[in-house]
């Protein structure tokens, strides 16, 4: 039985991974997440989740080691985790009512191969009230998520109309793709 590091420390990478059925230990891959300059926002997610990967693989050969990383990207933009309540506000406001899309970066290194991919999940946002945004970013944690938002967090409920991709690749890790290279 393959050995399996998960090198990240979201407690929804961690859920998703345990819920399909793999045993695994976590180990944070502490990088410089500044993106390479002029490199296509929609790459950013995969070079960040190899640097990662190749961290924690440098150390641990035999391991099969899984990094990932999240972005929200609107108008060839993307939104990182917020620093603060004021600019998770800004995001959200920027979020309301509209499409924007949720790229999630993957890394599956194993001791002879490593894959790298990512999958792309359009979510729309029905218009938030000021009242629905300031509720979520007092009730909840969005100082933690990329765009300053989860899914499945009371926002996602209230506020998101549809999605196109993939559910689990919003919440941070595209579980079928994963399995499919696992």
């Amino acid at each position: 039985m393959p050995t399996y590091i998960l090198a990240s420390q979201s407690p929804r990478r961690q859920q998703l991974l345990a819920e399909m059925g793999i045993s695994f230990s976590v180990q944070q891959a502490d990088i410089d997440e500044t993106p390479p300059a002029h490199i296509d926002v929609y790459a950013v997610p995969q070079v960040l989740a190899q640097k990662k990967a190749e961290k924690i693989a440098s150390t641990q050969q035999e391991a099969i080691v899984i990094a990932a990383d999240t972005v929200v990207i609107i108008n060839n933009t993307i939104l990182n985790k917020p620093k603060d309540k004021a600019e998770a506000k800004k995001m959200l406001q920027t979020l309301s009512g509209t499409m924007h899309e949720v790229v999630t970066g993957v890394c599956v290194y194993k001791p002879d191969t490593i894959h790298v991919f990512s999958v792309i999940t359009k979510v729309y946002f029905k218009i938030l009230t000021e009242s629905n945004i300031d509720f979520y970013i007092e009730h909840y944690q969005p100082l933690d998520k990329a765009g300053a938002y989860g899914i499945q967090d009371w926002i996602g409920i209230i506020g998101i109309e549809k999605i196109e991709g993939d559910y689990y690749n919003v919440m941070g890790l595209p579980t079928s793709t994963l399995h499919t290279y696992l």
